[in-house]
């Protein structure tokens, strides 16, 4: 039977592992054929013998213009045309505060986060126009949503591509693409590693820190998995979100809902914090007058 995705073609940008590698399993699983664009050869081969047929692997730094070119002709020579680009290849960009920043490394964050799905979304316009319409999904973060969930010029760049998708939906919307973000919460990938200036094989063992860790830290008492964010992407690449553009998906157990009093009773309350008052106060108060 065909898949939600059937006759679908994809182009996955960072698929060879993360949330693009769960992403292609995914949309390969239902029925679409999918390029998987990434920097990591040996990772990418792997994926094509995998998937015979089905995966094309496209050797591709984001930053590099003719690269996103080459990976999005891919989609059209081997498998027809391009139905779906999933913007998702990052990394944790320069680390620092305002004190610590550089030029060099603000340019780099906003090469490889938003100048890279820009010309994404340029060159794929054509390709989608040709398949009477598509879908652009790009990897945003609940960064780009509250200040504290990343360095500053990851943060910035990620509510840029909030903004950047809006404005992309309502341009395109004419021609039958639409344009959505993700944001995902405490995913156990190696961006947290990266982001800390690790090795890409110890950033990748910081994977499995997170997933052992994260679940104590939202109201959804799981860690968050690439699959998580490969579901919100299968929804918004499919036809059930024929009506869905413009808008962001935040995916991250409820982790933003608010401070952790909002949904662990054990925090105890931000206002008896202020005025000093303890939890045995509370309850002494809410005994009433005879607990005096």
């Amino acid at each position: 039977m065909a898949g939600r995705l059937g006759g679908k073609v994809a182009v996955i940008t960072g698929g060879a592992s993360g949330i693009g590698l769960g992403t292609v399993e995914l949309f390969v699983a239902e029925g679409a054929q999918v390029v998987a664009a990434d920097l990591q050869d040996e990772k990418g081969a792997m994926l094509e013998k995998r998937f015979p047929g089905k995966v094309r692997y496209a050797h591709c730094d984001v930053t590099a213009e003719a690269d996103i070119v080459a990976a999005l002709a891919l989609a059209k020579s081997e498998f027809g045309g391009l139905d779906i680009l999933f913007n998702n290849a990052g990394a944790g960009g320069m680390p620092g505060s305002v004190e610590a920043m550089t030029a060099e490394g603000w340019d780099r964050t906003f090469a490889l986060l938003v100048r890279g799905p820009a010309l994404g979304m340029h060159h794929a316009l054509p390709l989608m126009r040709e398949r009477g319409g598509g879908s652009i999904i790009n990897t945003a973060s609940i960064a780009g949503l509250q200040a504290g969930w990343g360095p500053l010029a990851y943060s910035t760049a990620k509510c840029a591509v909030i903004h950047m998708s809006r404005c992309a939906a309502a341009e395109l919307s004419p021609q039958k693409i639409r344009v959505n973000a993700i944001c995902p919460g405490l995913i156990a990938t190696s961006i947290f590693g990266d982001a800390l200036g690790l090795p890409r094989a110890v950033a990748d063992q910081m994977a499995a820190r997170v997933a052992e860790n994260a679940a104590a830290a939202q109201p959804i008492p799981k860690p968050g998995l690439p699959e998580d964010i490969a579901r919100a992407a299968l929804y918004l690449a499919s036809d059930d979100s024929a009506f869905v553009t413009g808008t962001h998906i935040v995916v991250d157990g409820g982790i933003t809902i608010g401070g952790r009093h909002a949904w662990d009773a054990a925090a105890g309350s931000p206002f008896a914090a202020i005025m000093g008052i303890t939890p045995e106060d509370v309850a002494r108060m809410a005994a009433g007058p005879q607990a005096g």
